[in-house]
């Protein structure tokens, strides 16, 4: 982890005057980082892009990312929404962290009353270095376990993507995609996709379920 943090401090710094651009020197995670953390305590409006049947339900439903809380190791963004008929699901928050060999994607669920869904804290490590836009988490051997243990065998070959670009960036955007195959070993396809506005900024959501006020970053398993 301190090898992380020695670079990134200086990156954050530039980050800040330059645009939110860190030298196109630095390595891809870097700047992968550098770009998520230029959007921090923003929040931007999204829809789900994908067409999967099994989502169907969430067509046409509003959708808000909020990058609520960064730090050299640590990004939060909550994921809210608002199906059609329905309150807000503040259920959902993407968890970032640094680790010795990468980046780590983890999904953080809880119940209105706070307290953590069984299915929760699943993800995966990046295997390579992925770009400065775009990094890749396979599910890892926790999150197998776990859909095992629940009866979400289909989860055990899950990929999830995020792209994102800097601030400041035309025509940028925030992107969250999960694929299975069955040319991995899923029993069918899946693909699900949200993609959010990063070039116009809308006012804070309230904090996700379990959070409250507080700025503290989900636990880890």
């Amino acid at each position: 982890m301190i090898k992380y943090i020695a670079t990134l401090a200086p990156l954050s710094l530039i980050a800040c005057s330059q645009g939110n651009e860190p030298p196109p020197e630095a390595a891809p995670q870097d700047q992968f980082w550098a770009a998520l953390s230029s959007h921090c305590d923003k929040a931007y409006n999204g829809a789900l892009v994908s067409s999967d049947e099994a989502d169907a339900d969430m067509q046409g439903a509003e959708m808000v990312m909020h990058v609520r809380t960064c730090d050299d190791d640590t990004i939060t963004v909550p994921f809210h929404i608002k199906q059609t008929g329905e309150e807000w699901n503040r259920s959902r928050t993407w968890v970032f962290t640094r680790t010795e060999n990468g980046i780590r994607l983890k999904h953080d669920h809880r119940h209105e009353d706070g307290k953590s869904d069984d299915v929760t804290m699943y993800g995966g490590d990046t295997a390579d270095a992925g770009t400065a836009t775009k990094q890749d988490f396979p599910v890892d051997p926790f999150s197998i376990d776990m859909f095992k243990r629940e009866g979400l065998d289909v989860s055990v070959t899950n990929i999830w993507s995020v792209s994102v670009d800097p601030a400041g960036t035309d025509n940028a955007q925030y992107v969250y995609h999960l694929q299975r195959s069955t040319e991995r070993g899923a029993p069918e396809d899946r693909n699900f996709r949200v993609v959010f506005d990063l070039t116009n900024p809308v006012g804070a959501p309230p904090a996700p379920w379990g959070f409250g006020t507080d700025t503290n970053p989900p636990a880890e398993e």
